[in-house]
């Protein structure tokens, strides 16, 4: 099976459940696929079999003539069609009917569907598992109908937020990864809406991967601060935002250097207007984290994110980080101690933050010591076993667990 180097799962923070689950996930998006949904499940996926469950992997194959990469009493791998999805041609959208998913259930039947996307994959597993009465949970973690604006279909937020809500109504659980977007869901009708935060591979995005030869390549001198970002070039990710604070942080420091890691259909628009930023693409793994650990501030300003993965890693590789007041950033950043927050939405504020990220170069360095810190704490076993929590109560019937005690993360040792 392929999953991320360096993760961090340590099962030994929680210990198993006596009970043995047989848990299918339905995923259409899995590595070596590079977003933060396939991260995640990917984490997920070894952590419940680090713990001794099951795991039945439904997802899209990604390649012509790719072969499952296990079927045995505890991973069992199910490849499926798929098909490019429109404008993002790196990821797989599953074809597979209620039928075929009927079939392989009745012989292999689980204890637990979770469902992780809610694309047409995602939706013959919920009509598949319904049939069959198996419990079923589920994940709301793209912004789907806040992307629609940015692509001119701007009328669809309403439609697809119905499709959503009707999805996700349909599972006893849906999980997201933070209180505020679990109370915006609770206000728009989502019924059993449960919270499970996101753990980050520490070993992986880790400080001691700085390259002075990157930071060469970048014609970044030793005292030249770098900001990074780190996603997809798209409209949704609120670039040109991003322009405008490298310009305001370069006010400050005249030899900042900006570097982009990533790809997407804004990048040449994104090129001419930023012609001196290193745009370095795709980058995967510990050359991704080398990326990451050689710059020395990190600039987000998306505003469509349901957690935004890049937060916490860039936070692990020691960046202190600037972004808006919501998801990942307003969980795990305490402006001034280990990062900068704006107001949700509000630009000229987001400027005025970027101006002062800038302003201390002994402050920014201490910002990304504490987010290291900050990072440390976000263990994966204790995620996993939330879910764990989740998939029994669900198959039990009971009330679903409430979400850990947040503790002061800012100040917390590490944990993982």
């Amino acid at each position: 099976m392929r999953l991320p180097a360096h993760t961090d799962i340590e099962v030994d923070e929680a210990p198993p459940l006596q009970r043995f689950l047989r848990v299918a996930i339905v995923t259409e998006t899995y590595p070596p696929e590079v977003n933060g949904v396939a991260r995640t499940i990917a984490c997920l996926v070894e952590g419940l079999r680090a713990r001794n469950h099951a795991v039945q992997l439904v997802r899209p194959r990604q390649l012509k003539g790719e072969q499952s990469d296990g079927d045995d009493e505890r991973f069992h791998e199910v490849l499926m069609r798929g098909l490019p999805i429109p404008r993002y041609p790196h990821l797989r959208m599953g074809v597979a009917s209620k039928k075929s998913l009927v079939n392989l259930w009745t012989l292999r039947r689980p204890d637990i569907v979770h469902i992780a996307t809610e694309g047409p994959m995602g939706w013959s597993a919920l009509q598949a598992a319904s049939y069959l009465k198996l419990p079923i949970c589920s994940d709301f973690r793209t912004n789907f109908h806040a992307y629609s604006k940015h692509y001119g279909v701007g009328w669809l937020h309403k439609p697809i937020m119905v499709y959503l809500r009707k999805f996700h109504n349909k599972t006893q659980c849906t999980m997201v990864p933070d209180a505020g977007l679990r109370q915006q869901l609770d206000e728009l009708g989502f019924k059993g809406v449960s919270v499970v935060a996101r753990g980050v591979d520490t070993a992986l995005f880790n400080p001691l991967r700085r390259s002075a030869a990157l930071r060469e390549s970048w014609g970044a001198g030793a005292d030249d601060p770098v900001v990074l970002h780190v996603g997809r070039l798209a409209a949704e990710k609120n670039l040109a935002t991003l322009a405008e604070a490298f310009e305001a942080f370069r006010q400050v420091q005249p030899r900042a250097r900006l570097v982009l890691v990533g790809d997407g259909p804004a990048r040449k628009q994104l090129q001419e207007r930023l012609p001196e930023a290193i745009f370095a693409g795709m980058r995967h793994g510990e050359d991704l984290a080398a990326h990451y650990a050689s710059a020395d501030a990190f600039i987000f300003p998306s505003i469509t994110e349901t957690f935004g993965n890049v937060t916490p890693e860039a936070m692990a590789s020691g960046l202190a980080v600037l972004a808006y007041d919501y998801a990942a950033a307003s969980q795990l950043i305490k402006p001034g101690h280990n990062g900068l927050l704006a107001p949700f939405g509000n630009g000229p504020e987001f400027l005025n933050q970027a101006a002062e990220l800038a302003r201390e170069p002994a402050a920014l360095r201490a910002m990304g010591q504490a987010a290291r810190l900050t990072a440390e704490a976000q263990s994966w076993a204790g995620i996993v076993a939330n879910v764990e929590n989740i998939y029994a109560a669900v198959i039990d019937g009971r009330a679903l667990p409430a979400a850990p005690a947040r503790a002061d993360i800012a100040a917390a040792q590490p944990g993982c």
